[in-house]
């Protein structure tokens, strides 16, 4: 009885496990960008209060939905990148790798996004 034959030499199982780290660490910045853009009106609000100066601030802003939704994106992120971890192992143990560049259209789509609207917000609020 012969054994199956396996594809894909130990380099590219460790190149496929530091690309699940480099998003998993992707993931976790995502994430805390999103904290501390939530955080950031409750920051100005105690930084003009220690400076003895008020600043008025919006009532309701946008940097709640935006830190909210980076959270939530850099969570996703850390599924769909594991995700593609396990897909990416078996196309290597099957010897059929086919690359993918989806996840990361998405994200780029997502970030771009977030950024013209937070670059509007900050100018608004300028």
């Amino acid at each position: 009885m012969s054994e199956p034959k396996q594809h894909g030499a130990a380099s590219d199982h460790l190149a496929n496990e530091r690309t699940l780290l480099a998003w998993t660490r992707t993931s976790i910045g995502i994430m805390a960008f999103g904290f501390v853009v939530v955080k950031f009106s409750l920051f100005v609000k105690q930084l003009s209060l220690a400076l003895g100066k008020e600043y008025m601030l919006p009532s309701r802003g946008y940097s709640a939905i935006a830190g909210v939704s980076l959270v939530a994106v850099g969570a996703v992120t850390t599924v769909l990148s594991y995700i593609r971890y396990r897909r990416t192992e078996k196309q290597l143990r099957q010897g059929v790798y086919q690359h993918s560049s989806l996840l990361i259209t998405v994200l780029t789509a997502f970030i771009f996004l977030v950024s013209l609207l937070l670059i509007i917000y900050l100018i608004e609020s300028a």
